[in-house]
């Protein structure tokens, strides 16, 4: 055996052996898909993570209780999520093919509180002393509710300046308002029969006639 054939035939055998090991590490590789879903109303379970175990890599169900995962034969898949038992599936190394389906059942889980006692107060004094100077903090509710007060956004509306958005709305707005006038002088109101109309009703009520000053009426008296 010549050097170029003792090459060739190294060549082949390393391109098999490459080969032989691809095929095994691609048949050691599995995509598991399937529900989560509880398993006394059988209801899907969404949010709910799954990892691997030992092993930084995992994903989330969605809404309908759908997950999929790539993961390798003899793994062991965790699911947790809060209310909820976790649970561990191991994938058998036996099983065929690349595509795994599954359902995946959870129990619900009670969790205990610890106890929590209230009590009064020493004395009055003290009940006194609290109620004038104790600042207990809002609660998230509180927060909330003061934000969204009818009254307190009223008051920011009239208080606070506009921001860019409202200001390129007034802005526009003026400009369209003008825009109606273009090539042609803006009416008069000396024309308008609704302003004469309101001229003639303040001249009946006597909004015109000149007020006498009590001050002056007075001081001619002496």
């Amino acid at each position: 055996m010549n050097f170029l054939s003792y090459c060739l035939l190294s060549l082949l055998v390393l391109a098999v052996g490459q080969t032989g090991h691809a095929q095994t590490g691609y048949d050691n590789v599995i995509q598991i898909n399937g529900v989560i879903m509880t398993a006394d109303s059988l209801r899907a379970v969404p949010n709910v993570t799954v990892q691997v175990k030992n092993k930084n890599r995992g994903v989330e169900s969605e809404y309908s209780g759908v997950f999929s995962i790539v993961c390798y034969k003899g793994d062991t898949l965790e699911f947790s999520s809060v209310g909820y038992r976790p649970k561990e599936y191991v994938v058998k190394k036996d099983i065929g093919g690349n595509i795994f389906s599954m359902i995946q059942l959870m129990v619900q889980d009670t969790f205990f509180l610890p106890e929590t006692i209230i009590r009064p107060l020493p004395s009055g004094e003290g009940f006194d002393y609290a109620f004038l100077h104790w600042r207990i903090p809002n609660d998230q509710y509180e927060i909330a509710r003061r934000n969204t007060d009818a009254y307190i956004l009223r008051a920011l509306a009239y208080t606070l300046p506009k921001d860019g958005h409202e200001a390129q709305s007034a802005y526009l707005q003026q400009q369209a308002r003008e825009a109606v006038y273009y090539g042609q002088q803006k009416p008069m109101n000396i024309l308008n029969p609704l302003a004469w109309g309101e001229f003639f009703e303040a001249w009946k009520r006597g909004d015109f006639r000149k007020k006498s000053n009590p001050y002056l009426s007075t001081q001619s008296s002496y």
